[in-house]
């Protein structure tokens, strides 16, 4: 497998080569690819663009798929509309029809996928990638004739169009219209429209089809329509024909989906090769290299996923999404954990334009620092947020300050961050210091304190003193400073459970506690977790020994939020040792469970799931919260085996990702894997604590033991790069920084490291 840009003397070679059309499919393969999982043909993939994405099944097919709008979160979007269902081929020979619905092979790029389809001495593979910057996509077919035989064939492509909005469109007062269509025979291409809004899709290919009526038509819960064109065929023997198809859009005219077609079809090549460049830039900045091929992979490829889930709606903003199918807009909440990961990875001109839109959109809508939760892609927010979004949000800013040392953070967005404290302080109803409201946890009824809340409160309170510091604010520095050690002491005094060896899932009064022991009991016995059962109904019983009209903290779901005082490192050591250990109870090979008391040990696949829930899930952000936890108490190779669990599902499903739920459920394509997978190695394990803002960088190592060697190169601090070195020689551990700029690196080991400084 090759890294490195396609070479344009082969590129020559190849388009010179006898009985060979020139073929994107040969640019592709001479790329990384990873091969699909039989078993998972009949499932989804993406292929995306920062305009336009496409999701269709591995198999070639298009079905309805998704349930924020149901049954149509597949096929081809442009949002904040849909343009196409997706499409079908139909390959004619001798009067026997082929639909190309029944891949051999699906594989995964980084820049787009390849499907192959084999039958009677054809070998057809199907390329398809979205550039950058243009609403539309690419399909490319290289159909090969593997027989002595020249073939005559007759292709027939069908466009399954639907011109449709984005969700919660009803609050623009947005109708979706009847779709018509018509055939240019000049361009040879079909051009769609929406009846009732200046929506637009055209598609046609590099060669000149004809109209046709022998298309394959689709049942469809819209208002779209079908539109198939065909073409003749010739293929020699043990030769090639490459056909091309090109699918632009618009939301806003007929004369800007011309322009977008023009920009498809005037160089195909180029434009691969543009792309490729991007995913090769985005695996070159922050590149690890160990060992451990796998988790090298992982890594990488996790960067490659956020790439995809970049959404460019020039109306709205540009920022990281949190997930495809069903969640391909922007949260706050996600991206707090997603910008973090980010900065790590090096992506820091997109954690960047992330902020820009999510602060904006929370201006608009709340004006008072609070940051939305979750907000569609036409700009409609959803929920305007969650006790859990700002502070979180708040310490992901200070994150991606001190890897950026971007000022337009502390000069324009610092007085957020003041409101955005004062606001969720606001929230504190009875004054005990703790914000009374829904966390992360979106279980019925748990709505009081919560622990993820107090926890992210603490260390938005610590991101908060910073800036002040920054800003030359010192009164205020000390005061946030103060607030924090007050907050922490509170949560390793009266979030604590001792008997339980855990922090409190929330804290509430007696009544408020066994209404919500009680709700889980009827859960876990829906669920068939006798074992859950029996502990909750002990809960209950020592519950209602306590005194009425005291507030107190009680472990009833044991969820992974309990985690969270060891995810942001305020937990004492010997109560995080505790937990640590608690938490092995609510774990499978794939990682953490979301709600401890719906664990399953036997729990394997989760596709057999007939309804989109999160009940007895095992998430990739929870595990991924459980490493960073197990390394901020010096657990380095406890962190990196919570890192092979979320391997054991990488690609699991969709070769190249992790599923949202592991190991195959929930969004194909996730955007706070980031941060589960790159702040583990890159700000523990290598160790790296930057403070752009001052010119200077601490790295204080510490490598799992399976790593004998490392590296982790290009790490973009900014406006400078350092790159670490690794190896390990008996019982020393040698490191090498080099950087590109004199500025101050401090390098921080123990006895048994040598630390060298370029």
């Amino acid at each position: 497998m090759k890294h490195t840009l396609f070479p344009v003397v082969l590129l020559i070679l190849i388009q010179c080569t006898p009985n060979s059309a020139p073929s994107l499919v040969d640019i592709a393969e001479q790329y990384e690819s990873i091969a699909g999982n039989d078993e998972y043909t009949n499932s989804p993939y993406v292929t995306a663009g920062d305009r336009v994405y496409m999701v269709g099944h591995q198999d070639g097919t298009f079905p309805d798929l998704g349930w924020h709008i149901d049954g149509e979160m597949g096929g081809i979007w442009d949002h904040p509309i849909k343009l196409m269902d997706g499409f079908s081929l139909l390959v004619v020979e001798e009067g026997s029809a082929w639909h190309l619905r029944e891949a051999e092979e699906f594989r995964n790029f980084s820049f787009g996928n390849l499907q192959t389809f084999k039958k009677e001495g054809l070998e057809i593979q199907r390329f398809q990638f979205a550039p950058e910057g243009i609403e539309g996509l690419i399909v490319e077919l290289k159909i090969s004739n593997i027989t002595t035989i020249p073939k005559d064939l007759e292709l027939i492509f069908t466009g399954h169009v639907d011109l449709r909005p984005t969700w919660l469109a009803e609050r623009q007062n947005i109708a979706d219209g009847e779709d018509q269509g018509s055939y240019d025979e000049t361009s040879g291409t079909f051009t769609a429209k929406d009846a009732q809004n200046p929506w637009f899709v055209i598609f046609g290919s590099d060669l000149t089809f004809a109209n046709s009526e022998r298309g394959m038509s689709i049942d469809r819960k819209g208002k779209g329509k079908d539109f198939s064109m065909e073409k003749r065929i010739s293929i020699p023997s043990n030769g090639s024909e490459v056909v091309r198809f090109f699918i632009a859009g618009s939301y806003e005219s007929e004369e800007l989906a011309k322009r977008n077609y023009h920009l498809l079809s005037d160089d195909p090549m180029e434009l691969l090769l543009a792309k490729t460049q991007i995913t090769d830039q985005v695996n070159k900045q922050n590149r690890l290299s160990t060992n451990d091929d796998t988790i090298d992979r992982l890594y990488r490829w996790t960067k490659y996923n956020t790439q995809w889930l970049i959404r460019d709606v020039p109306e709205v903003g540009r920022g990281v999404s949190a997930g495809i199918p069903d969640y391909p807009w922007w949260f706050g909440t996600d991206n707090a954990y997603i910008l973090q990961g980010m900065a790590s990875a090096g992506m820091h001109e997109e954690a960047l334009s992330t902020i820009d839109l999510i602060v904006a959109l929370s201006r608009a809508e709340n004006g008072n620092g609070k940051i939305v939760h979750e907000v569609s892609s036409n700009g409609i927010v959803f929920n305007p947020g969650n006790l859990n979004t700002t502070p979180t949000f708040i310490h992901a800013l200070w994150k991606v300050y001190s890897w950026t040392g971007d000022n337009k953070i502390i000069d324009e967005y610092y007085d957020d961050v003041i409101k955005g404290i004062a606001w969720i302080e606001s929230m504190d109803k009875d004054g005990n210091g703790y914000p009374d409201g829904a966390g992360m946890m979106e279980i019925h009824g748990l709505h009081s304190e919560m622990i993820d809340v107090v926890a992210y409160l603490a260390q938005a309170y610590q991101a908060a003193s910073n800036f002040a510091a920054v800003k030359g604010d010192a009164a205020l520095a000390q005061k946030y400073s103060e607030q924090y050690a007050n907050l922490v002491e509170k949560i390793n005094t009266e979030w604590w459970v001792e008997e339980s060896g855990s922090y409190a899932d929330f804290r509430s009064s007696k009544k408020e506690a066994l209404e919500l022991i009680e709700a889980a009991i009827v859960r876990a016995d829906t669920i068939d977790k006798p074992w859950s059962v029996k502990e909750l109904r002990e809960t209950k019983l020592n519950v209602a020994k306590a005194p009425n009209d005291l507030l107190q903290g009680f472990v009833v779901h044991h969820n992974w939020v309990v985690n969270t005082p060891l995810e942001v490192g305020v937990a004492d050591k010997n109560k995080a040792q505790l937990a640590l250990e608690t938490a092995y109870n609510y774990q499978n090979r794939f990682g953490m469970f979301v709600t401890g008391i719906d664990r399953n040990e036997d729990q394997e696949k989760a596709a057999k799931w007939k309804a989109f829930s999160y009940v007895g899930a095992v998430m990739t952000l929870p595990t991924g919260v459980q490493a960073i936890s197990e390394a901020n108490y010096g657990n380095i190779d406890k962190a990196y085996d919570y890192l092979q669990m979320l391997e054991n599902s990488f690609s699991y499903a969709l070769p190249g990702s992790m599923y949202e739920v592991s190991p195959d459920f929930g969004m194909i394509a996730q955007g706070w894997n980031i941060y589960s997978v790159a702040v583990p190695i890159v700000d523990h394990f290598f160790g790296v604590r930057p403070l752009a803002h001052e010119q200077k960088i601490v790295v204080q190592p510490s490598m799992p033991s399976k790593w004998i060697e490392a590296k982790l190169e290009n790490i973009k601090v900014g406006a400078n790069e350092i790159s670490i070195s690794f190896s390990r020689e008996s019982e020393k551990e040698r490191f090498i920084i080099s950087q590109k700029l004199d500025w101050e690196i401090e390098f921080v080991g123990s006895e048994n490291q040598i630390g060298i400084i370029e």
